[in-house]
Order: C-alpha cells, then sequence, then structure tokens
C-alpha cells in the first residue's frame, strides 16, 4: 500500500507516523419536553428536521397528571471538551 506524502508520491506506510487523535469526552444530556400532545409531537418533528434527535429516540409521550399535558424524553450524548 503506497499513500501520497510530502517526500513525494507513493511513499510505503511503512515510513508513516502514527498519530494518536485526541479522545473527546462524553456525558449524557436529557431533554424532557411538557405540553400538550400535538406540541410535543410537533416540537419532536422541528428538533429532528433541525437534526437534533430522530423522532423514535424519545420516550413515548406520558401522561404528567395534568389536563392535556403530556411529556417526552430525551437522553442524548453530546460531546464536552
Amino acid at each position: 500500500m503506497f499513500i501520497e506524502t510530502d517526500q513525494g508520491a507513493d511513499a510505503p506506510t511503512d515510513q508513516l507516523v502514527s498519530v494518536t487523535l485526541p479522545e473527546h469526552e462524553y456525558e449524557d444530556v436529557r431533554v424532557l419536553l411538557l405540553g400538550s400532545l400535538t406540541s410535543v409531537q410537533n416540537t419532536i418533528a422541528l428538533l429532528f428536521k433541525l437534526n437534533y434527535a430522530e423522532p423514535n429516540d424519545w420516550s413515548r409521550p406520558l401522561a404528567t397528571g395534568r389536563p392535556n399535558e403530556v411529556m417526552a424524553i430525551l437522553t442524548k450524548r453530546v460531546r464536552v471538551d
């Protein structure tokens, strides 16, 4: 196998220096939506359009005990460096 380096084209790979990429730290973050079923579903759809989370990543809507209110929870792993 050959790759192009600053020493010229087709340098053998055994002359390459290995590079260690920095490790990233990750944490879990929870996003909680509270509202009517329609508003929660619309917000999940909007966050999907913004490429934040897939709709299937959210919990199913759960009743809160308040009239006309549900909640949905998303746990997402985010990079923190």
